[in-house]
């Protein structure tokens, strides 16, 4: 994700069934955030990712498969 101003920040993973898979948090100064996501010990499926930075919000689908 690219930050347009330095702020906290949270990515939630969550699965089919709404279940919280993993989260991460920080805080950054403006510019990119990478996230690495180690998904060695979950099942391939429809994952919901959820980014929260300041007064932005977005929720996604992704497809992980192994």
């Amino acid at each position: 994700m690219n930050l347009p101003v330095a702020s906290s920040w949270n990515v939630s993973i969550y699965n089919i069934q709404g279940r919280l898979v993993e989260k991460f948090n920080g805080s950054a100064p403006a510019g990119p955030v990478v996230v690495e996501w180690n998904a060695s010990k979950v099942a391939s499926g429809i994952y919901f990712y959820k980014v929260s930075a300041g007064e932005y919000s977005v929720t996604r689908k992704m497809v992980f498969l192994k």
